[in-house]
């Protein structure tokens, strides 16, 4: 990439140069440009094709060797790692069954939202709205290590049928085992996003960070919308599996 265009390239973004330089490497890592035990460029040729200062390819490196891609040999040079862990561990399948199965255990972490609004708001198609909601917000972790912030508005009368079980596990399973409630349509939209002050730091990562934010709503019998709730991933932890061929059934919904 020539000079200019690679100033550009950095200059329209607010994200630090070392962690542009670091994602680029990792992306290089990840599509097996360099293979596991292999020695990538040195500093001097990563400053040279990325046009940036010593000290931000130094930090770049720092940065993929703390997430365990790289390891640096004393006077040979840095070389990927052997093991390389798949950061992109949650995978949103498309089917109501592969979602509700892997959560069922998941213990969420509650969270104050004085300023929650009374109500969802719902587009069109999306149902129409129960008389009165519960608000729970929360933030979803494995292994200590938070990857969603959940933001779910929950009709009050499904909400009271077992208020206890709500507030101590992920409610989709919760709600989908209640006697009585007949689920009649569920449906999910997903886009990328960026964190902002509040979700980077609940998430723990970066300001502007990329996020996944997927809004899930399901609908009774009686098209009322009895479970609204927005997502928002981490973006390094996320991929989407989609059967192309469309051979899954099921109805597809987020897993919180």
């Amino acid at each position: 990439m020539a000079r200019q265009q690679l100033s550009g390239t950095y200059q329209r973004s607010r994200i630090p140069l070392y962690l542009q330089v670091a994602d680029a490497l990792r992306r290089r890592i990840e599509r097996g440009e360099w293979q596991p035990g292999e020695k990538i460029l040195t500093l001097e040729q990563l400053e040279d094709e990325f046009q940036v200062a010593r000290v931000t390819v130094r930090q770049a490196v720092d940065v993929l060797q703390n997430d365990g891609l790289v390891r640096r040999r004393q006077g040979k040079g840095t070389f990927v790692s052997e093991r390389l862990t798949d950061k992109r561990w949650l995978s949103l399948d498309a089917t109501w069954e592969s979602l509700i199965s892997p959560i069922k255990d998941n213990i969420p972490h509650m969270i104050p939202a004085p300023d929650a609004p009374a109500r969802p708001r719902l587009a069109k198609g999306e149902g129409k709205l129960a008389e009165q909601y519960h608000f729970l917000r929360s933030v979803q972790s494995e292994t200590g290590q938070p990857f969603a912030v959940v933001n779910l508005h929950l009709a009050e009368h499904v909400y009271q049928r077992a208020p206890e079980e709500f507030q101590t596990h992920t409610a989709l399973p919760v709600l989908v085992e209640l006697d009585g409630i007949n689920i009649k349509e569920a449906k999910q939209t997903m886009v990328i996003g960026s964190a902002d002050v509040e979700v980077a730091a609940l998430l723990q990562i970066a300001l502007n960070a990329p996020t996944m934010e997927a809004r899930c709503v399901v609908l009774d019998n009686s098209d009322t919308a009895i479970y609204v709730a927005e997502i928002i991933y981490r973006g390094d932890c996320i991929k989407l599996d989609i059967d192309l061929m469309g051979r899954s059934h099921g109805t597809s919904c987020d897993n919180r």
